[in-house]
């Protein structure tokens, strides 16, 4: 091996399970301060998974006032924040420290991490997300014309709505779990109407479940496929749940997610009713490392 190749230590962390080869898998870098723009997002793409993350260390002032810089990509975009990603990350960062908070310097700005180690069980995590920002509320008819579905497979209850704690997500009630099983979505027709509307994604959930302890069935479908867990969306639903009823303020409930494609999630999420506002927006579970190494360049 060439003594100018670079050695880029690694590992790969299965997030919202703590079960290994379920939930949503996630490469950490853990010193990224070598690597330029280009070489982040060709490790992503070789990586092939929903996210990878890079971890640009700084001093301990620093990171203690302004959190650990992470920037997070996809196999096709930089993100300025994404749940698991953040999650998977701060497991990764506490494997050597056994902090009780770990916060992350994201584009979005600081997200904290706090860890609970009960008897017996998996250590969990909860990430503090971005305040919520509500957008529109969605026309069924304008939905249903651009992912294929009908009107009645809607849930009549709830309304479709766009919301944001650092990404934005268009929450959309379907009406059971065979219509959410079934799902198939046009991407570029839903990518058009998000533009136009707000959204960066659809998720899509359903007050049907397969676990009886869930809440919500979720799925969420994008460019590289299916998302397995998606913290991110999980946070603005929780603020939705929150907003309409489904959950009440600071009551703890599992989002279901995954299942689909034998990747089962289980997402724990929580956010505040204060004043008629929505703060306080918190996602959780569990994550196990399932590989470490080195890629060289």
């Amino acid at each position: 091996m060439s003594t100018q190749m670079r050695r880029l230590a690694m590992a790969q962390w299965d997030v919202f399970s703590s079960k290994s080869l379920e939930g949503n898998s996630l490469a950490v870098f853990f010193d990224a301060r070598a690597l330029s723009d280009a070489e982040m997002h060709a490790l992503a793409k070789e990586m092939n998974l929903s996210e990878t993350t890079f971890i640009f260390p700084r001093d301990q002032e620093t990171e203690h006032a302004r959190g650990v810089r992470v920037r997070i990509f996809t196999v096709q975009e930089e993100l300025p924040f994404a749940g698991h990603p953040t999650l998977g990350t701060a497991f990764g960062l506490r494997a050597e420290s056994r902090a009780r908070e770990i916060a992350l310097d994201l584009n979005v700005g600081k997200v904290p991490v706090r860890f609970e180690d009960p008897a017996g069980q998996p250590t969990f995590a909860e990430m503090t997300q971005v305040d919520p920002v509500f957008g529109v509320q969605h026309d069924r008819e304008a939905v249903a014309r651009v992912t294929g579905l009908r009107i009645e497979d809607f849930d009549p209850a709830l309304p479709i709505e766009t919301v944001s704690t650092g990404l934005p997500y268009t929450v959309t009630p379907l009406k059971s779990l065979a219509v959410i099983q079934k799902l198939r979505l046009n991407l570029s027709c839903a990518d058009d109407y998000l533009e136009k509307t707000g959204g960066k994604f659809f998720y899509f959930v359903s007050r049907e479940t397969v676990d009886p302890d869930a809440r919500l069935h979720a799925r969420m479908l994008f460019y590289n496929g299916e998302d397995p867990a998606t913290g991110s969306a999980a946070g603005c639903t929780a603020a939705w749940m929150a907003a309409h009823d489904v959950a009440r303020s600071d009551e703890r409930v599992l989002i279901e997610q995954g299942l689909e494609m034998q990747r089962p999630s289980r997402i724990f999420v929580r956010a505040s009713r204060q004043d008629n506002r929505i703060v306080n927006v918190r996602v959780g579970g569990n994550a196990i490392e399932v590989l470490r190494g080195e890629v060289f360049l």
